[in-house]
């Protein structure tokens, strides 16, 4: 069975208008995860090859495919489990992270000092072009 293409330049929806097709390439979320913090494992994602705990409240996560380049968003998220405010951050030299993976740290909002993790659990999306 052979497989075969669309190409299009613009996608068009009877009443809805029409899209460029790179608001799609571009826009979309090329990495998600759901992560429960304290088990070093993942529930569910997307294009994530592993996981790596480097700490208390500091872990790094591995694309399986990678970005073009390192000026890729991400978007954080921490469920605290109703004990305090937790807000979560990338681990780099001067905020920057790799290609290919990133390292994040969760801390309290009100402390410098990592979280310690229990039954929080971790979610991040990323948008960029991929290599």
């Amino acid at each position: 069975m052979a497989l075969g293409k669309i190409k299009a330049d613009t996608l068009e929806h009877s009443t809805a208008g029409s899209l460029d097709t790179q608001y799609v390439v571009r826009g979309s979320t090329k990495v998600w995860i759901n992560a429960p913090a304290a088990k070093n494992s993942i529930n569910d994602s997307l294009n994530v090859s592993s996981l790596d705990d480097d700490g208390t409240g500091d872990f790094g996560l591995h694309y399986t495919a990678s970005f073009e380049s390192t000026y890729y968003c991400f978007s954080p998220g921490v469920d605290d489990g109703g004990t305090t405010t937790a807000v979560i951050g990338c681990d780099g030299t001067n905020g920057t992270y790799a290609s290919g993976s990133a390292d994040f740290e969760t801390f309290y909002v009100n402390s410098s000092n990592n979280r310690t993790m229990t039954d929080q659990y971790s979610f991040l999306m990323f948008t960029g072009d991929l290599a």
